[in-house]
């Protein structure tokens, strides 16, 4: 497997760093902490995942700010700017279907915003060992002084000769990891980002909160979380479970926030993956995107497939040509066609419901 690393500029500024390999139905992994494009390919931690994704979709992921490949500068964060990479990147891929929208950990949470505000851009949600609530949100105010008191050796230790003060930290992902594995993530800390960049980063992941919009998800959802989690509660997999209408929910046996190669726990992550994205294809996709219309939307398809111009459309609708024009600029995104003929051809393989 191959793979091409580009780069774009966000919204404010900043140089991110994304990369595509395989083919297949396209699949978007939302950011998550300590990557690095290159360094992941070769990694005894993270090799089986790039594999396994880039074998049975069109994979496409990204460093995120202050991270990896990526610029190390952090500009603001917050959901808003995450979910800004996160739309950049899905733009830049140029992908002409909805995507399958897949997370790892704090990943979760901005899978989720994203497809709360373009839902006719994702097909499926697959959340793995995500949480809706930050560690300052948590129940659980134990975890939280735990979790502070990571971010703070972080701060201190993350650059130390000594790899004591990282695998204090690393270890909680890959408990049952070898000390290969280990001493490879253990060197990903310092390759990925910088003593205060890590701080700010999880300092940041403390604060998301998106409880209150859950329950608004419409999206096919599959929910994946390993039972004795040590790094994200598996009560907190449970819990996007429950309030996702809908979803699906996947309990893994194993202790590993990342899952290693080797432990049945990844297989049953492969299997539930493959089976909950199979049958996608672009006629799915068309069908499903077409009832997100809006009436008018609607409307102005009826009048097109109709042979009916943009200043006839306007008549009919009483409304003006820009307006209609723009509902058709809308129309053509969405449906992921280019020209008058295309939506109306799709229109007619798809059989539509047009009135």
């Amino acid at each position: 497997m191959k793979q091409t690393v580009r780069y774009l500029r966000t919204k404010d500024g900043l140089s991110l760093a994304w990369a595509k390999s395989g083919r297949g139905p396209p699949l978007v992994r939302a950011s998550n902490w300590l990557t690095h494009l290159e360094y992941d390919w070769e990694s005894p931690v993270w090799r089986h995942w790039t594999s396994f994704l880039a074998q049975n979709f069109q994979y496409v992921r990204y460093d995120e700010r202050g991270c990896g490949m990526t610029d190390r500068r952090l500009g603001e964060l917050s959901m808003a700017s995450w979910t800004g990479d996160l739309e950049d990147v899905v733009d830049a891929s140029e992908v002409t279907r909805p995507v399958i929208l897949f997370s790892v950990s704090q990943g979760s949470a901005i899978a989720i915003n994203y497809a709360l505000q373009y839902p006719e851009r994702v097909s499926r949600l697959v959340l793995y060992g995500g949480y809706a609530v930050g560690a300052k949100g948590c129940e659980n105010k134990d975890y939280f002084e735990s979790y502070q008191a990571i971010a703070t050796l972080i701060r201190r230790g993350w650059n130390s000769e000594n790899p004591v003060f990282r695998q204090l930290f690393t270890s909680r992902f890959i408990p049952d990891g070898t000390d290969e594995q280990l001493g490879w993530f253990n060197e990903l800390c310092q390759r990925t980002t910088t003593p205060e960049n890590a701080y700010r980063l999880m300092s940041a992941r403390a604060d998301i909160d998106i409880r209150e919009r859950l329950s608004e998800l419409r999206i096919p959802t599959l929910v994946l979380h390993a039972d004795r989690d040590e790094v994200v509660p598996a009560s907190e997999g449970r819990r996007l479970a429950a309030e996702i209408k809908g979803a699906e929910f996947v309990s893994l046996k194993t202790r590993n926030h990342i899952l290693l190669e080797r432990e049945p726990a990844w297989k049953d992550f492969c299997s539930a993956v493959l089976a909950f994205t199979s049958g996608l294809d672009a006629a799915d996709d068309a069908r499903r995107i077409f009832a997100t219309l809006t009436n008018r939307e609607q409307q102005v398809y009826t009048a097109l497939c109709g042979g009916a111009s943009n200043v006839k459309i306007a008549e009919r609708l009483a409304i003006s040509e820009k307006t209609v024009r723009n509902h058709l600029s809308s129309l053509f995104q969405k449906l992921g066609v280019h020209s008058r003929t295309e939506a109306i051809v799709l229109a007619r393989e798809q059989d539509f419901r047009l009135s």
